[in-house]
């Protein structure tokens, strides 16, 4: 399948936090990774690094997304 990423991941050290007030989920992959760079994509989300490996996403407008019946591959 081209332009498909496969990512193995540990759930057990995946976290999601849900900030009601900013409407923004943060979506991280490990505990203990904390970001030292990130990008804006252009579906508002936050796509965030250390060291050139993805450690997490932050979803912007998230309850917009769910009430609008978005796929999870929208995000």
């Amino acid at each position: 399948m081209d332009g498909v990423l496969r990512v193995e991941l540990d759930l057990s050290a995946l976290d999601l936090v849900y900030d009601g007030e900013a409407d923004v989920l943060y979506i991280s992959f490990s505990r203990d990774a904390w970001a030292t760079d990130s990008v804006l994509a252009d579906n508002d989300v936050v796509v965030r690094f250390r060291d050139g490996v993805v450690v997490g996403l932050t979803v912007l407008h998230f309850s917009e997304r769910v009430k609008s019946g978005s796929s999870a591959a929208s995000v």
